[in-house]
């Protein structure tokens, strides 16, 4: 049900880096401290191809990214903040090609573990109005909070205005659209249609219509 997040022990895995190495991360977790609005521990470990932004598709958003010690940001992570604050707490794993968009906000409780290909977004498109495109519509940001101690599988999809309790347990692939609290275990989220933008479902009209 839940795919294993986190594979290797941070101390472990810094002892193995070779100095050039550790010395290449040291100088990029400086100038990415240098960044405005951006702080991150010491005792982090960030992946080369992880991208820490504050700006992203050719604009800058503002925004604060705080990052507390021992975390462990993999290869291909995105923290992306569109103008919120992304929040992570010690001892946090996120896996390979999570992206976190920060719009609303999202805080990350201690000893949380992430799974690979997770998608973390504070934010919705708006899509009440079938007359504007939905890239026209406002978005809504009502932010996203994760406890202490969370396991979430991979490929998880955690959207906005969720609050998930401390030591719940998400399976892989899981969609979550709503709170979960503390110590559960949830799975699933099969895509089914629940209503359309047209009115009550009888009276949308057929395919060959649209």
């Amino acid at each position: 049900m839940v795919s294993a997040a986190r594979h290797t022990d941070p101390g472990t895995m810094r002892a193995h880096g070779t100095l050039l190495a550790r010395i290449r991360r040291g100088v990029r977790l400086r100038r990415l401290n240098m960044s405005p609005g951006v702080r991150i521990a010491a005792s982090t470990y960030i992946a080369p191809s992880a991208m820490i932004q504050t700006h992203s598709d050719g604009r800058s958003f503002g925004g604060r990214i705080l990052v507390s010690e021992r975390g462990i940001i993999s290869d291909g992570v995105i923290l992306a903040t569109y103008g919120g604050v992304i929040e992570i707490e010690a001892d946090v794993y996120l896996g390979p090609y999570c992206i976190v968009y920060g719009h609303g906000g999202v805080a990350i409780g201690r000893n949380t573990m992430i799974g690979a290909h997770t998608v973390i977004a504070a934010a919705n498109h708006g899509f009440t109005r079938i007359d504007v495109p939905m890239n026209a519509q406002p978005l809504t940001k009502e932010g996203i909070t994760i406890g202490e101690d969370v396991w979430i599988g991979s490929g998880c999809s955690i959207l906005d205005g969720v609050r998930i309790g401390n030591g719940v347990v998400i399976g892989a692939g899981s969609v979550v659209t709503k709170d979960i609290d503390a110590y559960m275990i949830a799975a699933g989220g099969a895509a089914s249609v629940v209503r359309s933008r047209q009115g009550k479902l009888e009276e949308r009209p057929s395919a060959r219509d649209r």
